[in-house]
């Protein structure tokens, strides 16, 4: 008998973050917001809190096809930058929008802007109805879910008639109305360096198989997009990693080694 390995060469997907508030690229650290201070360089390019120059750096430095950008203005329920968003979806990635959209009429708006994907904030969601409502009209590929938590728990709008389930079952919820990806990002791991709840993200996986599942919120390096991979991740979130070098694209990731 001869034993002999398999090598399983995984992908997954990059998406770079740019936080805006007050219209400036800022340095997202463990959700406190008001702390948030510009970013200053990425992978040795000179941004100095300039948000395009940031997506610049994403898709002429690293290469890559799809940037998150989370408007923080809008998501504390105040005017969102839909010019800034326009600009950045006209520099040839797929922006993924997170501008405190709740409704039909708000997801419509952000899609107007150029941008290919909403994303729909456990944050400030009222109802799983209307995130259907949403997916339904709009289109269930074009919307993500971000199953927000802190330290691993839940984060809930104060008016949201959303009972506080577990984590798996709010991402099962999410698929179940239409959301055809789900984000699972803890505020309190961004910009931490702390690494990401791989074992969760496993659980997540298992109850919404068929759904696009991407993480955010801890990212490390190499190491941890490899260990994403294996839990079932299709992608992850990334910005610091991406800022001081410590991720390089494309990734080369870890072969997983089966013996057979």
């Amino acid at each position: 008998m001869f034993a002999f390995f398999i090598l399983h060469l995984t992908r997954i997907q990059i998406i770079g973050v740019i936080d805006l508030l007050g219209g400036r690229a800022v340095h997202a650290r463990g959700g406190k917001r008001s702390q948030y201070a510009p970013v200053q360089t990425a992978a040795g390019v000179v941004v100095d809190g300039d948000p395009l120059a940031l997506a610049g750096a994403y898709v002429e430095r690293f290469g890559l096809r799809d940037i998150y950008v989370a408007d923080l203005d809008a998501i504390g329920q105040g005017p969102s930058q839909d010019t800034l968003l326009a600009s950045i979806a006209q520099l040839g990635a797929s922006v993924w929008a997170d501008a405190g959209v709740t409704s039909v009429a708000q997801a419509r708006g952000a899609l107007a802007t150029g941008v290919s994907r909403v994303i729909v904030g456990l944050e400030t969601l009222h109802s799983f109805q209307d995130l259907a409502g949403i997916c339904s009209t709009v289109g269930g590929e074009r919307v993500a879910f971000s199953l927000d938590l802190r330290g691993g728990i839940p984060v809930l709008a104060r008016d949201a008639v959303i009972p506080m389930r577990t984590p798996v079952d709010l991402g099962a919820a999410a698929a179940h109305a239409g959301a055809g990806t789900v984000i699972v990002l803890d505020l309190e791991r961004v910009g931490s360096g702390a690494g990401l709840d791989v074992r969760l993200l496993g659980a997540i996986r298992r109850a919404i198989p068929g759904v696009t599942l991407l993480a955010g919120g801890g990212v490390r390096g190499q190491d941890d997009l490899s260990r994403l991979a294996a839990a079932g991740c299709d992608g992850a979130l990334v910005a610091t990693a991406l800022h001081n070098g410590a991720i390089t694209y494309p990734v080369r990731l870890k072969p997983d080694t089966t013996q057979a």
